[in-house]
């Protein structure tokens, strides 16, 4: 999930980003704008830092694993 405290910073920079004509309504505005950032964030699929730090680890680990692999095979078809 993403962090509350990142949905309040995007919301208030949506809030300054709107006339002062309009910004009466701010923290209605805020409020829903919040909200509308917490639905379609909700909607994607999105992973944490540290999910996709160890995802990447994982996948390194594996190329290297394949590299080795193709080499290993590349000399068993010279011996043949």
């Amino acid at each position: 999930m993403i962090d509350p405290k990142v949905l309040d910073d995007i919301a208030s920079k949506l809030s300054d980003a709107i006339p002062q004509s309009v910004k009466n309504t701010g923290d209605e505005f805020a409020k829903q704008a919040k909200q509308i950032l917490q639905t379609q964030l909700a909607k994607l699929d999105l992973v944490t830092r540290e999910e996709f730090d160890a995802q990447t680890k994982v996948l390194q680990r594996t190329r290297l694993m394949l590299q080795e692999l193709e080499k290993k095979l590349a000399d068993i078809d010279a011996k043949l």
